[in-house]
């Protein structure tokens, strides 16, 4: 039986293609397969450091076969590439699995450090101290990205996420309704000739998608809640949910539905439920 082969996790340039490393260039040439997300995108690195090693597509929708397929070859003694469409692999992209599997199948995995999104936004944010916490995308449906917002309203260092430019002002929306105004900063088109660092609070972030033509991939830093944040983060639990409603009726002027949706949301209930209970209580 030949000796299996290697799983290399080779990072590749977030924008400017001259801040690939000399050993990644290396590994990539001396390979015998390269998995990446888009071979069209990879194929123009591929073309500028005259790598001609096979490419194959490893992306979310077929991750499930060719990483069965990519397992056999390994294990026939194939040393493969990982890579994504820019940045370091298997970091919000299907890449993970395919480490985990190795290592379940004891097929050594070699990570090469390099170009990485989230870090070089981070160091240029200023809103850096210590600690940081790293979320990536949050989910798309809004239910379930607004409920992973509240859980992540108790976390005190700054947070970072990646997030596509069609979904930019509906995020920063629903960051200012729960986290409320904090500082926050906006990296575009990272180590490309139009960088970009918006720099304010999730309001004035919000205002500057209204009034720009929204484009490329974001990572946007937002800044932990402070001490008095967190307190009055659920200022509304000596209220009953009747009283919860009538809050924002009274204080924000929203109608019974669009305040029953807000109580929803804050306490992760069904908003038919909340608003029965409320029109129950009119009725008594």
């Amino acid at each position: 039986m030949s000796e299996r082969g290697c799983l290399y996790l080779v990072p590749t340039p977030i924008g400017n293609l001259d801040d690939i490393t000399y050993r990644a260039i290396t590994t990539l040439k001396e390979v015998d397969i390269v998995a990446c997300e888009d071979t069209r995108v990879t194929m123009k690195l591929c073309r500028r450091f005259q790598i001609e090693t096979q490419l194959v597509s490893y992306h979310e929708h077929n991750k499930r076969m060719q990483g069965k397929r990519l397992l056999q070859l390994l294990e026939e003694g194939k040393n493969i590439a990982l890579v994504s469409d820019a940045g370091t692999p298997a970091i919000s992209d299907p890449g993970s699995e395919l480490v985990k599997a190795c290592i379940e199948k004891d097929i050594k995995v070699v990570p090469l450090p390099g170009p990485n999104a989230a870090i070089t936004a981070l160091i240029a944010s200023g809103l850096y101290e210590r600690h940081f916490y790293f979320y990536g995308f949050l989910p798309r449906q809004k239910k379930e990205r607004n409920k992973e917002l509240e859980r992540l309203t108790f976390i005190r260092d700054p947070i970072i996420f990646y997030e596509a430019p069609h979904r930019l002002m509906d995020t920063l929306e629903a960051m200012l309704n729960i986290f409320g105004n904090r500082k926050a900063v906006l990296a575009r088109e990272l180590t490309k000739r139009y960088e970009e660092f918006i720099r304010g609070t999730l309001k004035q972030l919000y205002d500057w998608t209204q009034a720009h033509e929204v484009r490329g991939e974001f990572c946007l830093i937002v800044e932990g809640g402070q001490n008095e944040q967190l307190r009055e983060s659920n200022w509304w639990e000596s209220l009953s949910i009747i009283e919860h409603v009538d809050h924002y009726i009274t204080n924000e002027n929203l109608s019974v539905k669009e305040a029953a949706k807000r109580v929803a949301s804050e306490r992760d209930m069904p908003k038919r439920e909340v608003y029965r209970m409320y029109h129950e209580n009119e009725k008594a």
